[in-house]
Order: structure tokens, then C-alpha cells, then sequence
């Protein structure tokens, strides 16, 4: 994965970071919300995407 397009996901719950994923920052303007199962909640949270990963 290209190091400039890759996002992160964090548990809207436990606010703890478990998917890394890319988006087209030229298409997509807002932030990412998927449903997505978090391991230490053990059940399907809302992950919303974080803070960029490089700067």
C-alpha cells in the first residue's frame, strides 16, 4: 500500500486503532465511517477513520 494514501481506523468505543485501509483523497473529501468488528470489544463498533498516519 502506497504510504501517502493509507489511512487508519479507530474503534469509536475503545478508541483503540485496528484497520488500515486507502482512500482516493481526490474523490473522497470526508471522513470514512465503517462498521467493523474491534477485538478487544469483541462485537461490531463503528470505526471512524483517524488522524493521517505520516507527517
Amino acid at each position: 500500500m502506497s504510504q501517502e494514501n493509507l489511512i487508519k481506523f479507530r474503534c469509536t468505543v475503545c478508541k483503540r486503532a485496528n484497520y488500515f485501509s486507502q482512500k482516493n483523497k481526490k474523490t473522497v473529501e470526508k471522513k470514512i465511517e465503517l462498521k467493523k468488528y474491534c477485538n478487544w470489544c469483541k462485537k461490531h463498533t463503528p470505526h471512524k477513520e483517524a488522524k493521517k498516519l505520516t507527517e
